[in-house]
Order: C-alpha cells, then sequence, then structure tokens
C-alpha cells in the first residue's frame, strides 16, 4: 500500500474492515409464531399442553354437558324425537360456547396470550388460523361481546323451548341461525377482504391452520344454521298455509251463519206481515 499520503511515513494502521457487513448478526428468532410476521403481542407464553390434550379436553368437557343435558331432555320430554334431540343438543353446544369459550375471550382479551390455562392456552392454538385472536382487535371485541352476551343465552332458551315444544321455537331457531350465518359472514369478509385488498393474512401459511381451523372449525355455523333455517322456512310456511286455510273456512262458515240469520229475519217479517193481514 503506498504511504506518501501518510504524515510519519510509515505504514499506516490497518483499516479495520466493517465486520458487521463482513459478518452479519444471526436473523432474530420471532418471538411467537403467528401472522402476520411482527405483530406485536406483547407478553407472549407459548403453549404447555400439546394439541393432543387440547383437543381431546375440550371435546370430552362439551361432550360431557351436552350429553348430561340430553339424558334430562329425554327425562322431560320422552316424545322428543331423534332430530329435536339432535338440534337440542346443538344448541346447548353453542351455548356452553358462545357464553363459556367466547366469554372468556371477551373477558380476558389482554392477559390470553400470557395465560396457561386451558382456555387460553385453546385460544392460542386457534390463533394461529387468526392472530386477531391475541392483539385485542375492536372487531372480534366487539363480535365475541355481541355473541357472548346475547347470542349464547339466546341458543340456551332455544334449548329450552325445544324440549317443552313451545310453538315459539321455530322463531326463536330463526333468530339464532339468521344470528350465526350474519357472524360468520363478517368474520370471513372482514379477514379474507383485508388479504385480498393489502396481502396482509392473519393465518399462518400452513394448510391446517387455514383450511382446518380458520376454515373448517367455522364452517359448522354455515352448515348446520342453514339447514336449520330451511327447516324452519317449511314448518312456518305450512303452518300459515294451514292457518289460512282455518281462517277461510272460518270466513265462509261466518257469512253463512250472516246470510242464514239474514233469511231467518226475513221470513219472520214476512211471517208478521201475514199475521197483520188476517187480522
Amino acid at each position: 500500500m503506498s504511504t506518501w499520503w501518510w504524515p510519519l511515513g510509515v505504514s499506516p494502521p490497518p483499516q479495520v474492515e466493517n465486520e458487521a457487513a463482513v459478518h452479519p448478526p444471526p436473523p432474530l428468532e420471532p418471538l411467537h409464531p403467528y401472522y402476520p410476521l411482527g405483530v406485536s403481542i406483547p407478553s407472549y407464553a407459548a403453549n404447555e399442553a400439546p394439541l393432543e390434550v387440547l383437543l381431546p379436553a375440550l371435546a370430552g368437557a362439551l361432550g360431557f354437558v351436552v350429553l348430561g343435558a340430553a339424558v334430562v331432555a329425554r327425562r322431560l320430554n320422552p316424545g322428543l324425537g331423534a332430530s329435536g334431540l339432535a338440534v337440542f343438543c346443538w344448541f346447548v353446544m353453542n351455548a356452553c360456547l358462545h357464553c363459556i369459550f367466547e366469554g372468556y375471550f371477551v373477558l380476558n382479551h389482554d392477559t390470553v396470550a400470557s395465560s396457561q390455562n386451558l382456555l387460553a392456552q385453546l385460544w392460542k392454538e386457534y390463533a394461529l388460523s387468526d392472530s386477531r385472536y391475541l392483539t385485542s382487535d375492536f372487531f372480534m371485541l366487539s363480535v365475541e361481546s355481541i355473541t357472548a352476551v346475547i347470542w349464547g343465552p339466546l341458543c340456551l332458551l332455544n334449548a329450552i323451548v325445544i324440549v317443552r315444544e313451545s310453538s315459539s321455537r321455530h322463531v326463536l331457531r330463526v333468530m339464532a341461525c339468521m344470528a350465526h350465518l350474519y357472524g360468520v359472514a363478517l368474520y370471513y369478509a372482514t379477514s379474507l377482504s383485508e388479504m385480498y385488498f393489502t396481502g396482509r393474512s392473519h393465518s399462518r401459511p400452513e394448510d391446517l391452520y387455514f383450511w382446518g381451523y380458520y376454515v373448517g372449525f367455522n364452517l359448522p355455523w354455515v352448515i348446520v344454521p342453514a339447514i336449520l333455517l330451511y327447516d324452519s322456512f317449511n314448518t312456518i310456511t305450512r303452518a300459515m298455509r294451514a292457518l289460512d286455510q282455518v281462517d277461510r273456512m272460518l270466513d265462509a262458515y261466518r257469512q253463512e251463519e250472516y246470510f242464514m240469520a239474514k233469511r231467518a229475519q226475513a221470513r219472520s217479517r214476512a211471517v208478521s206481515l201475514e199475521a197483520r193481514k188476517t187480522q
């Protein structure tokens, strides 16, 4: 190296190259497994229980409650058919999920990411398909609050009127089914539209989380309410058709009664006039 410019006439000290450029630091490990990458989830703690424990625990708890409720329903109403019992079990399961599972999220949304109880770990597992549940997203809080406070009790009321065979059961069923369909439509629309317009996905890319959790776990709340809604629509239509027929028969009977009374009055007047003439 030429040293003509160095004032001391000796070789300058060797230049120290930028080690950061030559040896860049290893990339930082992500703090959590959720998408989109870099989303802020403070105080996140990974689940302690594996999926093989979480899902059977949820299924076992739900199965215990639903089967117990079915036994009670059969004792209260031995004439309840298989289809009615199946619909009863569906609404009991919904009442449990809405009031307990989703109610827990509403009350503890800011601590779910760091908690290790069963419900929190279940939410963290599901959040792999929708991280909005760990970021206190305003839309999720609004929808889940309505679900826990209104739709949960409505599902419980549906289960009760099914056992009692109340005449209002189909009206209440239509309300619950429309609520479920509308809620799922909003849930899918907000997430998928954001993905389409901004490219920002809240789900991990693996098929298990998008197709299994995000689509598969919510799809029953599209299929079952649609079937129940169709059945209630047909039942209400038949009932209204029969009621209209009864109304027409009653109207015809009333008209006949009216004309018979008019004819009787006319005959009575005729007899009175004849009697006066003979006098």
